[in-house]
């Protein structure tokens, strides 16, 4: 009881103006020893982390609110106001428009609770109001009570009976929706999106509870996103069962057994089908304690970090899992859904709660953030406009493919992928996971300029470093008390050293490990952290002489610039050295040719190379 009135204190110091009706966590978490920070108690300093969250702020601020609402007017046969339908994925006889609207949605909700920015609080508020009237005039679109989307109910009829033959995916659309109205309840406070969202679970408890379990597992073969997740975070704040009882009919059995038996059947799946099911495992696990579900989301975590993964963090190649370990046999124009890897990141953030303890995850997340999520945003574009897919094959450039979804970047109206929803979240929710705090301790997992104000204990830290350029971080301390500071040492990071106001900390610290400094803390104390990067090879699972090159976290890629290339050049890896000390800029010889590599996140608008062939050793 005492860990979830100090949960309750944080939500409520987090959030000035709204905390008298932001929900309180019911049904307290198992098996979790180490929470999140509200978005509200940290903030970015000037990197290429704010200038991407900055462009997607644009965004959000600058899209049609009308524009998206129409397909749920449309639908709900009310006005449409006078407002354009969008084109693309969000098109009018798109089958599962209103997809990405509740990812809008969570990114106002974001950028409201970490800038207290007022237009994003009104978008949202509007957005949620407008819902509510759609959802209200379920009686004349003749739709079952609660029931809210952009196309009719009568999908799930066909969905139901096997019939479904447009490609729409329904509940996968219906989760994204409830997902959006959860945030602008549990972040923003707002009532009326507890109303909406509530009605709308309530729709489905009424519909899935009248299928048998074997009807239920026959429509599961339907991607239907993380319907367990948010059911079960439903039950966690309200305490009533039946959303407990909700989420467990989406336990898709064909997915989890498996993974309980610690088997490795993913090859052949649609990856981000699976992975919203997972984290709806780790919600379960922390719902009720029962340990199946986490040997599940944790199997499927160590199975896809280890067998199916790229150098980059991305997995998945045109959308599906492959063999496991075969890396260098899929390396196309189509590798590495951006979406997917958003989820792996939640997947991963969920499961290091419960393991805090085990450096492998965020070790992994700072991989994937770094090489994939921040580099697939188009710096050029001040809408942060993004690719689908992350092209790993030799020559590849982003931005490129798929061609059913435009070709090339998104667009502010006439894209709409599965991509763009949630990079709008990924992009406004950068500092949610540099920080976190357990009852004696606050956690720093990240190395980015930013600022934790820890309201509760009176303290702030603020984190300076030009870090993954230099290896060195420095956060200082205002405010006094005594807790421990522990901080992640990565498993790349040997020889690293950490010192207090100038002095080594008197720690152990070792690679792959967090390094707990527990002190009396006053105002002007500094930690200085020093992670010493070092040229490396990240092999192909398959094989051993195809690799990718590392410089501490940072994966580095070959500027081939307009050349095309018909295969893998081979690049000597003793050539490879750097050549600056304020940027990471790289030389080596590849095909007996001079050629230029940086940080892959800085990949735009030329050909690349992430992986060669190789020949000889690094030498540091």
């Amino acid at each position: 009881m005492r860990l979830k009135s100090l949960i309750a204190g944080y939500l409520m110091a987090a959030s000035p103006g709204a905390a008298q009706t932001l929900p309180t966590i019911a049904v307290p978490e198992s098996g979790t020893s180490a929470y999140e920070f509200a978005l509200s108690q940290v903030s970015l300093s000037n990197s290429r982390w704010m200038d991407n969250q900055n462009r997607t702020l644009n965004y959000l601020k600058s899209v049609s609110v009308d524009r998206l609402l129409y397909n749920f007017r449309a639908t709900h046969k009310l006005s449409t106001n006078g407002a354009q339908p969008n084109g693309g994925w969000d098109a009018p006889d798109f089958p599962f428009r209103s997809h990405a609207q509740g990812h809008y949605l969570t990114g106002w909700v974001h950028c409201y609770a970490t800038l207290r920015d007022s237009t994003c609080k009104d978008r949202a508020t509007y957005f949620v109001q407008e819902l509510a009237k759609c959802q209200a005039n379920n009686g004349a679109a003749q739709f079952a009570a609660g029931y809210l989307s952009g196309f009719p109910e009568s999908e799930f009829n066909s969905l139901e009976a096997g019939t479904l033959k447009s490609g729409n995916v329904p509940y996968y659309a219906v989760h994204k929706t409830m997902a959006g109205l959860l945030d602008a309840w549990r972040i923003m406070g707002d009532t009326k999106a507890r109303e909406v969202l509530l009605s709308l679970a309530g729709w489905v408890d009424n519909r899935t509870k009248k299928l048998s379990s074997s009807q239920m597992q026959t429509m599961l073969g339907t991607e239907f996103g993380g319907m367990n997740d948010i059911l079960a975070a439903i039950y966690q704040l309200t305490a009533d069962k039946k959303w407990l009882t909700a989420a467990q009919r989406f336990d898709h059995t064909n997915v989890f057994d498996p993974l309980a038996a610690k088997q490795d059947k993913l090859n052949g799946l649609h990856a981000n089908t699976q992975i919203p099911k997972l984290i709806g495992a780790a919600r379960e696990y922390k719902a009720t304690g029962t340990q199946r579900y986490l040997d599940i989301a944790r199997n499927a975590w160590d199975f896809t970090t280890s067998a199916h993964t790229y150098a980059i963090g991305g997995n998945s190649q045109a959308e599906h899992f492959r063999p496991p370990n075969q890396i260098s046999n899929f390396l196309t124009n189509d590798t590495a859904e951006q979406c997917n890897t958003y989820n792996m990141l939640k997947l991963t953030r969920d499961l290091w709660t419960t393991d805090p303890s085990n450096t492998k995850y965020f070790d992994y997340y700072e991989r994937a953030l770094t090489n994939h999520l921040l580099g697939a945003q188009d710096p050029s574009s001040n809408h942060g406009h993004i690719t689908y897919f992350t092209p790993l094959g030799a020559g590849g450039r982003r931005g490129v493919g798929p061609a059913w979804g435009g070709g090339t970047w998104s667009t502010d109206y006439e894209s709409f992928w599965c991509c763009q929803g949630t990079a709008l979240e990924t992009n406004t929710k950068l500092m949610d996971s540099i920080y976190f705090y357990d009852e004696a301790a606050v956690y720093v997992n990240l190395f980015t300029p930013s600022t934790l104000d820890w309201t509760q204990h009176g303290v702030t830290i603020r984190q300076a470093t030009a870090f993954p350029v230099a290896d060195t971080s420095t956060l200082t301390v205002t405010g006094a008390g005594t807790w421990a500071m522990k901080i992640r040492v990565p498993g790349w990071a040997e020889g690293a050293r950490i010192s207090v106001n100038g002095a080594d900390a008197g720690v152990d610290v070792k690679a792959g490990s967090y390094a707990a400094i527990e002190r009396d803390w006053k105002t002007g104390d500094t930690v200085t952290v020093k992670v010493p990067m070092k040229l490396r090879a990240v092999v192909a699972n398959d094989n051993a002489g195809v690799a990718a090159i590392a410089y501490g976290p940072v994966v580095l890629s070959g500027n081939y610039g307009q050349q095309g290339l018909s295969a893998m050049p081979t690049l000597a890896l003793d050539t490879v050295k750097r050549t600056s000390t304020d940027a990471l800029a790289f030389e080596g010889t590849a095909d007996g040719k001079k050629v230029a590599l940086g940080p892959f996140y800085d990949a735009q608008g030329f050909n690349y190379v992430v992986y060669w062939k190789t020949s000889g050793q690094l030498k540091g």
